[in-house]
């Protein structure tokens, strides 16, 4: 049976992204935060972009940075990182409009149970930002379902 992912405007504030994986926890962090294996499914395909550069130094006060298409960069710093359970960052390249976003892990009879938040400062900010990156989640985690097959989840 295929794992649904569910987008949902929360509040004025937030949307969360919600998603089961067939995998254990420890893998599912492991695919969000070593670059080697993040760039293989977190942009999705039909936009026929690549990611260009991906620098990800996944720690408390670390930072990240994904450039893909013609410029187009994505960049922030790591809050919070607590292996195989949470990660938080704030997206920096939005400035005074940047959003916060906080992925759970949840490990439950060797699946995992994601649950992605972005939050706002402002609801204009979040209407401005559109649902479009939380819409892209849909089609990016089937592919990081197939990555996760390939990682020995079963």
């Amino acid at each position: 049976m295929k794992n649904r992912t569910t987008v949902e405007r929360k509040s004025e504030r937030e949307t969360v992204v919600t998603r089961t994986f067939n995998a254990p926890a420890r893998i599912v962090f492991e695919a969000w935060t070593k670059p080697e294996l993040f760039k293989k499914w977190w942009l999705p395909k039909s936009m026929g972009m690549t990611l260009i550069a991906c620098e990800m130094d996944v720690r408390t006060g670390g930072t990240y940075r994904l450039v893909f298409g013609q410029g187009m960069e994505f960049f922030g710093r790591y809050t919070e990182v607590t292996p195989h359970s949470r990660l938080v960052w704030i997206n920096e390249e939005g400035g005074d409009n940047g959003s916060v976003t906080t992925v759970t892990f949840e490990e439950e009879g060797g699946k995992t149970l994601l649950v992605v938040s972005e939050l706002y400062n402002s609801k204009e900010a979040l209407d401005a930002a559109g649902t479009g990156a939380a819409d892209a989640l849909v089609e990016t985690f089937q592919q990081l379902d197939e990555l996760l097959v390939t990682l020995g989840a079963s």
